[in-house]
């Protein structure tokens, strides 16, 4: 049975477990555990930065194995304080993980995240390999500069249409610089300000991941809490000190650990040629190219191929 269409309806797929952990510099944590409690923990990074966790990413394991934790990052889903930049960091993001680790009593989980969550894993590894079992990427963002270059301007090579109506959301004396227009709009005070920013930067980034096209949240706070953190990260390089390199600066020795990163052919968000960037790195990382997908994790053979991954994974 395929488990990304079954595993919504397993009994395992409600939480057990809800709670808020708070860290450093004012911040608490929001995090759910669902399926086994004494099963194979698999901590799951979502994207953005900003985006929030959700019950979807369930859907791609087997929940009578895996113990899956999820979590709200640094300003995101129901985090506190909501859309906070204030000791919003990659290294904040990476300690935290350590903290909740710590604090459910787990000695190594296998790490799941897709996109920006692959960018965090990165630097977790880099950084607390000793704690990893196992890593499952998806759709790899490294944070380079020539990703940021990508993103704000190379995409309209592509997506023209999508990457007009980004730049024309904009005040016309912005347009020259957009990545500080956006900062400034979705930081403004004006609530309808920063919510038309957030909804228009959604949107963009929604019609660019999948080959079926597709929308943001509309105009909402979840919107614009991705978009501001997304932007603030982006502005600073997502706080590598290499901006060159970004992520691939925090694998400082090829992982012992096994990996498998699944990556669109077609995805316009990160371009493949990250993924052999990494490989490059981190020789036994099997990466498999995805034919005739994008950057999403709910194109179908994103989809399967992760379902695939994570049932490997269980001999790990």
């Amino acid at each position: 049975m395929d488990k990304v269409e079954h595993s919504q309806q397993h009994p395992r797929y409600q939480a057990y477990d809800r709670g808020y952990l708070p860290v450093t510099e004012g911040h608490t944590l929001y995090y759910e555990q669902a399926g086994n409690p004494a099963g194979v923990p698999v901590v799951c990074l979502h994207g953005g930065p900003g985006a929030g966790s959700n019950a979807w990413t369930r859907r791609f394991f087997d929940l009578d194995h895996y113990r899956v934790i999820q979590f709200d990052q640094r300003g995101a889903g129901k985090s506190t304080p909501s859309g906070s930049l204030n000791a919003n960091t990659t290294a904040h993001l990476v300690a935290d993980m350590e903290a909740l680790r710590t604090e459910l009593g787990v000695e190594r989980w296998l790490v799941f995240g897709g996109s920006w969550g692959a960018t965090l894993a990165l630097a977790y590894v880099g950084a607390h390999e000793a704690s990893v079992r196992g890593v499952i990427l998806r759709g790899l963002f490294l944070g380079r500069a020539s990703d940021r270059r990508w993103f704000l301007d190379g995409l309209k090579q592509f997506y023209p249409d999508a990457h007009d109506t980004w730049l024309k959301a904009l005040p016309v004396s912005m347009r020259n610089a957009p990545l500080e227009g956006y900062q400034r709009q979705l930081n403004s005070r004006n609530s309808a300000v920063r919510l038309a920013a957030g909804e228009a930067w959604a949107n963009y980034e929604a019609a660019c991941s999948s080959l079926a096209g597709g929308s943001g949240f509309g105009r909402s706070e979840g919107a614009w809490r991705m978009a501001r953190l997304e932007a603030y990260y982006l502005a600073n390089h997502c706080f590598f000190a290499d901006n060159q390199r970004g992520a691939l600066s925090a694998i400082v020795h090829p992982p012992k650990v096994p990996g498998i990163l699944v990556h669109g052919r077609f995805d316009m968000i990160c371009p493949l040629e990250g993924a052999f960037a990494l490989k490059e790195l981190w020789p036994t990382l099997d990466v498999q190219v995805i034919q005739q997908a994008g950057h999403s994790a709910g194109e179908p053979a994103i989809s399967e191929a992760l379902v695939q991954a994570v049932d490997r994974a269980k001999a790990w």
